[in-house]
């Protein structure tokens, strides 16, 4: 197979942005005038001035003729506010009376520009089924914005893309933590895979998952299983059932969906995850200055996930494919190729996600034992948990695993297993340490492509915060939504975030400081600020937390749709392709038929069986039966 080496490219883009670095201009007033790179028409930017001294008179910011008065914030004065209505150029002069302190131009674009850069990588992906190009695109567009669509931002634009965003998204922690991590579980496969531990796995399961059927709900119970985090449920789910699925003639796209689907829906909702900690902190920041409310953060949360439809209709509609045996839309044609040809992988060009099987094969002659695999897996397990008990604190679980670094439990844990790994590997005589080094480079070495499309995805969700994307979209809506309508605008608006950004994480970031307030005040104006309404909160709450879920798993620049496809061995754009039209089906039951009728009072569990009746009633309307296949 011939493969493209990315090389002499990367190596030409790194000597060109050093160059370009050497030879920028700075700006003068960074330290003095903290404004945004470039204003969006009509959003409200805040802009910050050093002061050290608490004695100094508080100069005021002139902004195109319009006067701002500062507050002091710790040594800084910040002016709140600031908005242009009109380009090209935004004029800042901070003044103290008549005297000048300093002053600057701004680049002043229309806010529309703002979900260009996202938008062009996402269809460029889907309609050239390759992502890398298309997100350097992305990015090249929104450096381009950040310089003011001017004619030299075109020039600048292209460095500053790499130069800044690129590398500050590589020197992020904690996303050198996911890399890490992603290399160590990678490496630790591929010491199982060659030591046996891996094909004893096979032999294991498939004395009773020895039909197509049974092997796709012995993954999907596996992932339910690694419920505590999204990442390595994604990892290992998809590495370890690989080679069974193969063996059943499932299609490596239909892999990749199982594992995508029982990763962040479950990780987003369970009460014991490295995702609640970071939920319930941006709730709890949110909800801060909202004068009337004395829930706390943790309940909020909790009565959030009643209405949190998606998460549940995702996992549902998972069995229901399964163990109905229909399927419909790209993912129909994949199976049927499984199944009738054998050949599980798509046969596409690209190589993003795919693997090389001898280079993972079990060295010749070794005993197939699963024990060399399931111990480093358990390992992991435990290793997680047990770091989120001893990072964490609290005094019930719910609270431990709340405040705990689930970063660092995630690298002691990706480290603890690989070293197990080695350890069996090396006692039992299976693998010399040459052999052993190998085996771990070798699973390793398939991560790259996956970790470069990572940092490009990260660098554009950069990008959409610098653009202030998400700001432009609540804008947008007003503050006149009739309250009723409120939790469906929330979920589609994290949905359409996550889905540009990528992120699951930063929408619900960006947007629960913003959708918290905004939904007590229209509840307020409302005349339904009071417990008897409150589930217009949890389901603004929810609408954020599983709208960015849905949007997540819909985008092909998502960080975990790229390791499902990674750790399933499936062309990415195959699987963004075939797993879109469930994620759709599973997203418009879950809103249409869950979060509007709740919304407007309907009980939450009538909502649920609603949104589910509607999943099943669509699967059947639209799928089409494939032939289970079975192993003797």
């Amino acid at each position: 197979m011939q493969r493209v080496t990315l090389q002499p490219a990367l190596e030409l883009f790194i000597v060109l942005g050093l160059l370009w670095a050497l030879v920028s201009p700075g700006s003068a007033n960074a330290a003095e005038l903290d404004a945004p790179q470039v204003f969006l028409q009509g959003i409200e930017y805040d802009i910050g001035v050093a002061q050290t001294d608490p004695e100094a008179p508080l100069p005021q910011l002139l902004a195109n003729g319009q006067l701002y008065s500062g507050e002091r914030e710790g040594d800084q004065l910040v002016y709140r506010g600031v908005t242009a209505n009109e380009g090209p150029q935004l004029a800042l002069i901070l003044q103290d009376g008549q005297r000048v302190l300093t002053q600057t131009e701004v680049p002043v674009i229309p806010a529309w520009i703002s979900i260009l850069p996202p938008l062009l990588a996402i269809g460029i992906a889907l309609l050239i089924r390759s992502v890398l190009p298309a997100l350097m695109l992305g990015l090249w567009l929104g450096a381009w914005a950040l310089e003011g669509m001017s004619a030299k931002g075109i020039f600048y634009g292209l460095f500053t893309s790499f130069e800044v965003y690129v590398a500050s998204a590589v020197a992020n922690p904690d996303h050198v933590t996911i890399m890490l991590f992603t290399f160590m579980i990678a490496g630790m496969v591929g010491i199982v895979s060659r030591n046996g531990g891996m094909r004893g796995i096979v032999e294991l399961i498939i004395k009773g998952a020895n039909s197509a059927k049974r092997g796709q709900l012995a993954v999907w119970s596996l992932g339910l299983v690694i419920f505590f985090d999204d990442y390595s449920n994604t990892l290992v789910v998809g590495n370890s059932s690989r080679s069974i699925t193969d063996r059943l003639r499932i299609s490596r796209e239909k892999l990749a969906y199982i594992v995508d689907s029982t990763a962040a829906p479950i990780a987003t909702i369970a009460l014991v995850t490295t995702w609640i900690g970071y939920q319930v902190s941006l709730i709890g920041d949110a909800i801060t200055h909202l004068d009337g409310l004395s829930m706390s953060a943790y309940s909020i949360f909790l009565n959030s996930i009643l209405y949190s439809f998606y998460p549940f209709m995702a996992m549902l509609l998972v069995v229901l494919v399964i163990t109905t045996g229909r399927e419909f839309g790209p993912m129909l044609k994949a199976e049927r190729r499984a199944r009738t040809t054998g050949v599980t992988a798509p046969p596409v060009k690209s190589t993003v996600g795919q693997d090389d099987e001898a280079a993972l094969a079990m060295k010749p002659g070794l005993p197939p034992r699963a024990i060399n695999a399931l111990l480093p897996v358990a390992v992991m397990a435990v290793s997680i948990l047990g770091g989120l008990y001893i990072t964490g604190e609290g005094d019930t679980v719910s609270e431990i695993v709340g405040s705990a670094d689930s970063y660092r439990s995630l690298m002691w844990a990706s480290l603890l297993s690989a070293f197990t790994a080695v350890i069996m590997s090396s006692l039992q005589r299976l693998l010399s340490l040459e052999e052993i080094v190998d085996a771990w480079i070798s699973g390793a070495r398939f991560t790259f492509v996956a970790m470069i499309i990572l940092v490009l995805a990260w660098s554009m969700a950069e990008i959409s915060s610098e653009l202030h994307t998400a700001e432009f979209l609540i804008a947008s809506l007003g503050e006149s939504l009739p309250a009723p309508m409120l939790p469906a605008t929330v979920f589609v608006l994290a949905a359409f975030t996550a889905f540009s950004t990528g992120s699951s994480w930063g929408a619900m970031g960006i947007l629960l400081p913003l959708v918290l307030p905004l939904s007590w005040a229209i509840m307020g104006a409302n005349g339904q600020a009071d417990p008897e309404h409150y589930y217009l909160l949890y389901s603004s709450v929810s609408g954020v937390l599983a709208g960015a879920v849905w949007g997540d798993h819909c985008s092909p620049i998502s960080d975990t749709t790229v390791m499902s496809s990674l750790s399933a061995g499936c062309d990415h754009i195959e699987h963004v392709r075939t797993q879109l039209p469930y994620a759709v089906l599973a997203g418009t039951a879950a809103l249409l038929v869950g979060t509007v009728p709740t919304s407007f009072g309907v009980p939450w569990w009538i909502g649920m069986l609603g949104a589910a009746a509607v999943t099943t009633i669509a699967l059947r309307i639209l799928g089409e039966p494939v032939e289970d296949f079975r192993s003797d």
